[in-house]
């Protein structure tokens, strides 16, 4: 079978490719080992922020935001994608000084945050634990529901006209020069001249195939859910240090997370750990203690894969010619991904993209172990 494009991997950074290359008349066929969407897309956090993204990320989170303002108009479908703010804390002197040394650094991008001390926490959200010293805030943040969202661009990506391949592993992809050849574990072959690698946590072994060799971590992060409350919690929470996150619903359901769980040797199963589920309560209780009566109903996890520097690999190879890498998310794919499918669609069909990316080449990594 043959396109002008093959995307292996149908996570939502690989179905927002299809999407876009599709949209400008172009054939594509995406090749996913389980069902689009079912596993980190599907199971994130949901939390759609620019706040406290690495300064390289910058551009391409802006340009995603930018979609995710218009989403229905795209993919069918808002995804309860609400614009909440996001806030991100301090708790320590030392996270402190990381708050405004990227409150600096984001405002050369043209990112407005505003900085909040503890008397302004105090009176604009009082329910704040008293540990937290400080935040910054970014009002154009929010956050969404992936279950919706992750199918969706699936969905849309079929009704363009792009061929969405389930239940096809990957196992072997090869390049004559011109041509791509993709062989599935069922004997099915693929051929194409452009190449997106988008696996995933699986994603460094298809760029091994091609000779750039890059440590890709796997991790397992661990989201919680709560029975409802009343809705009192409006924007999306961080911390410096990353070890809880947590976001309200209108429903009134209370979504957090922190720490890893665990996952088989291939990673392609995933469990949460109960000693996980308490620490990362206990900490939600501390920065939010009017949670402390909840019942938590449920505990997942997702499996996605982290980079040496914690920021995605996006763009071509360093050495093969059609083939462009997206994957190493690190936990920001749910976010990026609407951007990331139209920058790599630009790449493939015009060879150029207005968006910069510069920063977050392969090239870093290759040949460093």
């Amino acid at each position: 079978m043959k396109a002008d494009v093959i995307v292996i991997g149908g996570g939502i950074v690989g179905c927002s490719t299809a999407l876009h290359v599709a949209r400008k008349g172009r054939s594509v066929i995406l090749l996913e080992r389980d069902q689009a969407g079912i596993r980190a897309s599907g199971v994130n956090f949901g939390g759609v922020r620019q706040h406290g993204r690495a300064l390289a990320e910058l551009p391409l989170s802006f340009r995603a935001r930018a979609i995710w303002a218009d989403l229905a108009s795209l993919i069918g479908t808002d995804g309860e994608f609400a614009v909440t703010g996001h806030l991100r804390l301090a708790r320590q002197e030392s996270d402190l000084r990381l708050l405004l040394l990227h409150m600096q650094g984001a405002s050369l991008y043209g990112l407005k945050l505003e900085f909040l001390d503890r008397a302004a926490l105090d009176h604009r959200f009082p329910w704040l634990g008293p540990h937290i010293i400080a935040g910054t805030y970014c009002p154009s943040d929010g956050q969404a529901n992936p279950r919706l969202i992750a199918p969706a661009f699936a969905t849309a990506a079929r009704k363009a006209g792009a061929t969405l391949v389930e239940g096809a592993e990957v196992v072997e992809a090869t390049h004559d020069g011109g041509v791509f050849q993709v062989a599935v574990r069922d004997g099915r072959r693929f051929e194409a001249p452009l190449l997106v690698n988008a696996a995933g946590a699986w994603a460094a072994t298809v760029a091994g195939w091609f000779g750039e060799m890059v440590n890709l971590v796997p991790e397992v992060p661990q989201v919680m859910v709560t029975e409802p409350a009343p809705y009192r919690f409006q924007p999306v929470l961080g911390v410096i240090g990353g070890d809880l996150y947590f976001r309200q619903i209108p429903r009134g359901n209370v979504i957090f997370g922190g720490g890893q769980g665990r996952a088989n040797a291939d990673h392609t199963r995933s469990a949460p750990l109960p000693e996980i589920s308490a620490r990362a309560a206990a900490e939600a209780a501390r920065i939010v203690p009017e949670i402390r009566h909840l019942n938590i109903i449920r505990t997942w996890t997702g499996v996605d894969g982290d980079t040496a520097d914690g920021s995605p690999i996006v763009g071509p190879s360093t050495t093969t010619p059609g083939l462009f890498h997206a994957f190493g998310f690190c936990g920001h794919g749910f976010q990026l991904g609407p951007g990331v499918g139209a920058v790599l669609a630009e790449l493939l069909i015009d060879g150029r993209s207005d968006t910069d990316i510069h920063g977050l080449g392969i090239a870093r990594f290759v040949g460093r172990r």
